[in-house]
């Protein structure tokens, strides 16, 4: 099987995991994937509740869940091409096992370069959207890269501090009380590390670091990779004892060091907590507002309010 990455220098080694790199790839040179015969039986088999195809304004009110509608994936791939849609095959390694040795490969080879970094509980997700499609500001709270594969990119990636990232936006996330969407301002990207991906190319950037992305003009085809370390299971804890004792226990915390005796305590506050099952993971639903139309100008129509389909996921 031909090598994932094309070349990972000494720079490139000291900056991972606390900083923004950029790395080449040979992902476009696997046409097998990435065809659209590929994308379209993927579209087709992949568990309903892992196809989450958007559509979206010009701002974060303005966009909703669309529904396949039944539609074979060729008519769904025609509809991002002359549309405004956004497809994220959820777990797309579990719906392909080609994608599945393609997540280990990506993996294995940074872990025999990169010293000390270690990963579990990876996840790899496709990303199939239209020439104007974009993603809202949010942060993720795995570690995350974004791998292009065709059409061009630009992101914008912002200090993973206040005010770009609030704790308490991080601390309700990792304990299910909300998404990942953010309180954006336009002159936020003033701070910004901005980025254009070609077909090739790969980001990855410091944990929860903000983020928002505009296609260039191309039909694009994307992965995003996400992964836990040891260090990352220790920032979850941190946050999610820090959001107990803020919401629960209604103290201010006044650390986030990821080691000492705070540390230990909230870890051990996180893990009792999620064990007690005091508090439940909140079922998310996304209700499906909107059903392809190739025909259409955006590549989708509006339903109904007595039409709308609500998935629990």
């Amino acid at each position: 099987m031909p090598r994932v990455f094309d070349n990972i220098t000494p720079r490139d080694i000291k900056l991972w995991g606390n900083h923004t790199v950029k790395l080449g790839h040979e992902l476009p040179k696997r046409e097998d994937l990435f065809s659209d015969e590929s994308l379209a039986k993927i579209i087709e088999s992949i568990d309903p509740r892992d196809l989450d195809i958007t559509t979206m304004g010009d701002d974060v009110s303005t966009w909703g869940h669309v529904d396949r509608a039944g539609q074979p994936g060729s008519k769904v791939l025609d509809a991002v091409r002359g549309g405004r849609v956004w497809i994220n095959l959820i777990a797309v390694e579990k719906a392909d096992p080609r994608f599945a040795a393609l997540l280990e490969q990506m993996y294995a080879e940074l872990e025999a370069t990169m010293p000390g970094f270690k990963t579990f509980k990876r996840k790899m997700c496709m990303l199939i959207s239209s020439p104007t499609a974009r993603v809202f500001y949010h942060f993720d709270v795995p570690g995350q890269s974004l791998w292009q594969i065709r059409g061009r990119k630009r992101i914008w990636i912002y200090p993973n501090t206040e005010p770009f990232l609030p704790p308490t936006q991080v601390e309700n996330v990792v304990r299910s009380l909300a998404m990942e969407d953010l309180p954006y301002e336009p002159w936020y990207d003033e701070y910004a590390e901005v980025y254009d991906l070609e077909p090739g190319q790969m980001l990855h950037w410091g944990l929860n670091g903000p983020h928002r992305v505009q296609n260039l003009d191309d039909f694009s085809i994307s992965l995003t990779t996400e992964h836990w370390s040891s260090e990352i299971r220790r920032s979850y804890a941190m946050h999610y004892g820090n959001g107990i004792l803020r919401n629960v226990a209604h103290w201010t915390p006044r650390s986030r060091s990821l080691d000492g005796p705070a540390f230990w305590a909230k870890a051990g506050l996180t893990a009792a907590w999620r064990k007690s099952g005091m508090q439940k993971k909140q079922g998310y639903k996304r209700v499906l507002s909107y059903k392809i139309d190739p025909d259409a100008p955006l590549g989708v129509v509006p339903l109904d309010d007595k039409d709308k389909i609500t998935v629990t996921l």
